[in-house]
């Protein structure tokens, strides 16, 4: 056992010895004593003579390294709105990660699964069968990556048939041209989702699915701890502590490791001390804003881009646009939406479209909190108000008015009364989707009901901010709840999530105004997994085919993110059609000060921004009409 300390450990702490650290890899424990940084986990893993992840780029860019860990249900099955949207009280999902941007340190505690620990030359996971079967393998160079992200997508909780390809965004291979790989994908999409009895046999002679299995039971939970090099924070305020001075000078906060993994492994960066926050609580809310009457969405720092994909889409969607071309889904897994707008980059694809959202940040240290208008957050290339001593705690985005979709189909359930724009039905299990009328207009009030002959037993309220409301309240039949849009989504009396809940618009209440339409235009080389030349976001709010009010996000083209306010002005109160925006869409091609690189040309870049607006209109003629197709 290891009695090392770190020298900025307080005395009393260095008194003590530390227990040992380790993860649970292929269902083996192995020892994470020596392993701080800037070892990866990468590199951890090959040392242990687990081969078969490969570096190919050291940037998350092939996913030649890819591996499974544990980590929560994404789409925030048992998770309160209220509480972290990603807690451990829920089910689990394994993951696809770059192992080659992840610390070795930082998997402590956590279970890992590699290539060789899907399966065994005598007993292949599906996975490996269906691609030795249809040539998905040439070189092999990165075929265990492929196996990884193929095991996740067919172990994704949800998963009833089919095969996102999109799960394979983030791994490239030079050999197979890639058919024979989605030949194999689409035979597992064939397949059943895995269940926890099918597979190998344990001792009582049951066939048991050990990765379906450990799926259906709460991830780890995170280990707090300290070593030279790497700190786990039990708190938000302990983090706090850290980077306010508590620590050795370069203390650098890490989540996803997708900016500073790429800075570390090819710019040879060494922060002092790496600072994880990835799993604190207080980072991972996803709730209405309190005081906001549901109109503005918190969403903590620390959620993955895959969690607020899949969390959020429903209540934002412009994000829902946005996110699918974001990286690839191995970067997505990682990448935190607080880490993405920390670096400040003037190319990424988020900024863009929260500016258009108006939204906020919220910034801590250990002085207080303070929340900064996104537009005023950028000040410089790389460089914005946040002290190195603050955290980005969370995000803040207005969602009243924004409609995701009809009722009749899609992402946002269905039900008879779907298409007519009264009721809806959709999924109503706490902090999973909180869900909208069809016609996109907050309702004051939701009437909640359980589809008849569904019950459960009763348990406590997850907490006294969940807890049901209104005059059936004391049944436990119906609930009445404030139904802001996006305000909460409410449990019944006996704290049982419902798998459906059905939405009710009060009798009385009507609804004329349509939606802002919001779209999100990314200008790349590559459609996905690249990055852009130019991004552009709107959010725009059109009456009678006038435009009442318009927020234009645009990135690429200056050294921050920035909004495009001479374009909204000259779009503000213009008619709604290709001729009606045209002064604002040479106004939108003035914007920013773009510059020639390996991209694109300044010159092309401005002529991107000009044929922006004009494509939105010529896609959406009428979009109080149309908004289902846009969000």
């Amino acid at each position: 056992m290891s009695t090392t300390h770190p020298p900025h450990l307080p005395a009393d702490e260095r008194a003590a010895p530390t227990p040992p650290l380790g993860a649970l890899v292929n269902g083996e424990h192995r020892s994470l004593e020596d392993a701080g940084p800037p070892l990866t986990a990468l590199d951890w893993l090959r040392g242990l003579g687990l081969t078969g992840a490969k570096e190919g780029c050291a940037e998350g860019e092939c996913g030649a390294c890819a591996v499974l860990v544990v980590r929560p249900d994404p789409a925030g099955a048992g998770a309160g709105a209220g509480a972290g949207a990603g807690g451990g009280g829920g089910g689990s999902a394994w993951t696809a990660v770059n192992a080659c941007l992840v610390p070795a340190a930082a998997l402590a505690g956590q279970e890992v699964v590699t290539a060789e620990g899907l399966g065994t030359p005598d007993a292949l996971h599906p996975v490996q069968h269906e691609l030795a079967v249809r040539g998905g393998s040439q070189c092999g160079y990165c075929t265990p990556g492929f196996v990884c992200s193929m095991a996740a997508e067919f172990h994704r909780p949800g998963r009833e048939s089919g095969f996102d390809h999109h799960a394979l965004s983030g791994n490239l291979c030079r050999c197979t041209g890639y058919r024979p790989i989605l030949e194999a994908a689409d035979a597992l999409g064939a397949l059943p989702a895995p269940g926890v009895d099918d597979g190998d046999v344990d001792d009582g002679g049951a066939a048991v699915d050990v990765l379906a299995a450990r799926a259906a039971a709460a991830p780890p939970q995170p280990t707090p701890y300290r070593r030279p090099g790497f700190v786990r924070p039990a708190t938000l305020d302990e983090a706090l502590e850290l980077l306010g001075g508590g620590a050795p000078a370069g203390a650098v906060a890490v989540s996803g490791g997708t900016d500073v993994g790429v800075e570390m492994n090819l710019h040879g960066r060494r922060p002092g001390l790496l600072v994880a926050i990835d799993r604190l609580e207080e980072l991972r809310v996803l709730r209405p804003v309190p005081g906001s009457e549901g109109r503005v969405l918190e969403i903590g720092a620390a959620l993955t881009l895959t969690e607020v994909e899949r969390q959020a889409g429903a209540l934002v969607p412009l994000l829902a646009q946005v996110l699918p071309q974001f990286a690839s889904r191995l970067i997505r897994n990682s990448a935190t939406i607080g880490g993405n707008l920390g670096t400040g980059s003037p190319i990424g694809d988020l900024a863009p479209a929260l500016l258009a959202l108006d939204a906020d940040l919220v910034l801590a240290s250990v002085r207080g909190t303070r929340v900064v208008a996104l537009r005023d957050y950028f000040t410089g290339y790389r460089a914005s108000v946040r002290a190195v001593d603050e955290l980005i705690v969370s995000v803040r985005v207005p969602v009243a008015g924004v409609v995701h979709g009809g009722g009749g189909g899609g992402a946002d359930g269905g039900g008879a009364d779907g298409a007519d724009g009264a009721d809806g039905v959709g999924e109503g299990r706490l902090g999973r989707e909180i869900r909208r009328l069809d016609d996109g207009v907050p309702s004051s009030e939701f009437q909640f009901h359980r589809p008849a002959g569904e019950s459960g037993p009763a348990v406590p309220p997850l907490s006294a901010a969940h807890e049901a409301t209104g005059a059936h309240a004391a049944g436990g039949a119906d609930v009445v709840g404030e139904g802001g849009l996006g305000r909460e989504n409410r449990h019944l009396d006996d704290g049982v999530p419902s798998s459906k809940f059905q939405f009710h618009r009060p009798a009385g209440e009507s609804a004329t105004a349509p939606p802002p339409l919001t779209a999100f235009h990314k200008i790349a080389k590559r459609r996905y997994d690249d990055i852009s030349s130019v991004a552009v976001a709107f959010a725009v709010e059109v009456v009678d085919d006038v435009v009442q009010r318009a927020a234009i996000g645009l990135g690429g083209v200056a050294a921050t993110p920035i909004r495009a306010p001479a374009a909204e002005a000259a779009l503000t109160g213009a008619r709604w059609s290709v001729d009606g925006v045209a002064e604002a869409a040479t106004a939108l091609a003035a914007e920013g000060t773009p510059l020639d690189d390996h991209r694109a040309s300044a010159a092309y870049r401005r002529a991107m921004l000009a044929g922006a607006l004009q494509r939105l209109v010529a896609e959406n003629p009428a979009p109080g009409l149309n908004r289902g197709a846009l969000a």
